[in-house]
């Protein structure tokens, strides 16, 4: 089954525990919702001005928080059909959200690198439990008990981190808290409990006039060496200087461009577009590779590298229907038996995952 109606892309989703109502949020700015068991388009909320990033759901699916790019959290009764109070927390876009079990409190973080707990009932009250150093994507309670003893934080940088919340009670209790934006208090916690560390992440690379080769630079300052062609890093560098080891490589050389780089992922992808993939070729001495019978044969290098990839494709299996087909296979199977695989000059690490997709971005084969 499907739940049609969203028109642009769906940034968030939620369904309540009993699994009665689903919600989404999308750059619509609007939340739609739906009864899962019938597919039947129950309502569509408005009122956030930007991006719905975040969404909640109460046990019975009466309520629902949603969190949005224009720096508000809203609580929406469903049952009235309209959003029944805002909060203004945030100094930029709210990206994650997370509610106590009772759905008194929410703890919420974004672009502004603040985690807060707000009191649902009293959005005056609210404590500042910490300051992230980067934008905040996604947060999990710890809910092994009541209140929540912990919070689970993952941010654009590749670690997580876990936030205590153990003196939070005592600080409201207290009457310590941040209603007062223009005197703002410090954090309740300055250090995470625990770090769970990711790997560094790319952040520069710069591709080499051979185009073949790039150099990368990630969050650690660490520079390396790859071969786009191998699909490998070829060295680390170490922490040296960027600019320096672009001009050391430099060639006097022209090849054309035949792939293009993205680091959004945090690493290096390499995407072959059909339109140039093919448009440049070296002598296969230049290239590096020598030739068993001695020449010296132009390459294609966007079709050496999709060969290599190929080699390891898997084949695709036929159970012939007849005598007849079953003998044709047989023939076709010696025939390809003889075929080589790959591009004979060099192959790819195995492991490399291999994408095929339209130009707008789906995915047709993995």
């Amino acid at each position: 089954s499907s739940l049609s109606g969203n028109k642009d892309s769906i940034y968030s989703l939620a369904m309540n525990q009993m699994g009665t109502v689903i919600v989404s949020g999308s750059t619509e700015k609007v939340l739609r919702v739906w009864d899962p068991r019938t597919c039947a388009k129950l309502m569509k909320l408005k009122g956030h001005t930007d991006n719905v990033k975040a969404l909640l759901l109460n046990r019975d699916g009466t309520q629902c928080l949603s969190g949005s790019s224009d720096g508000t959290i809203r609580l929406w009764s469903l049952g009235q059909q309209r959003c029944i109070a805002t909060y203004r927390v945030h100094d930029e876009g709210v990206w994650a959200l997370q509610v106590n079990e009772a759905f008194t409190h929410v703890y919420s973080g974004g672009r502004d690198r603040k985690i807060y707990c707000t009191d649902l009932r009293n959005p005056d009250i609210r404590v500042l439990i910490c300051e992230e150093k980067a934008p905040v994507l996604k947060m999990e309670l710890d809910r092994s008990a009541d209140p929540p003893p912990a919070l689970w934080v993952a941010t654009t940088k590749s670690s997580v981190n876990k936030w205590t919340l153990k003196g939070i009670h005592n600080f409201r209790a207290s009457g310590d808290y941040d209603n007062d934006c223009t005197n703002p208090i410090p954090p309740l916690c300055t250090q995470p409990d625990q770090v769970i560390k990711g790997g560094a992440s790319i952040i520069q690379c710069h591709i080499l006039n051979d185009k073949r080769h790039i150099l990368t630079k990630d969050t650690n300052n660490n520079v390396a060496y790859w071969d786009v062609l191998k699909a490998c890093k070829v060295e680390d560098l170490g922490k040296v200087d960027f600019e320096e080891e672009i001009k050391k490589r430099f060639k006097m050389v022209y090849v054309p461009n035949w792939f293009s780089v993205d680091l959004k992922t945090g690493m290096l992808t390499i995407t072959l577009d059909e339109s140039d993939c093919f448009a440049a070729w070296v002598s296969a001495k230049d290239a590096g590779f020598s030739s068993p019978d001695g020449s010296d044969p132009k390459l294609n290098l966007g079709g050496l590298l999709l060969q290599a990839l190929l080699e390891y494709w898997p084949r695709t299996h036929i159970n012939p229907m007849d005598e007849e087909e079953n003998e044709i296979n047989h023939v076709n199977g010696e025939q390809e038996n003889r075929i080589q695989k790959g591009n004979g000059y060099f192959q790819v690490p195995p492991h490399t995952p291999v994408i095929f997709g339209e130009a707008g971005g789906r995915t047709l084969f993995r």
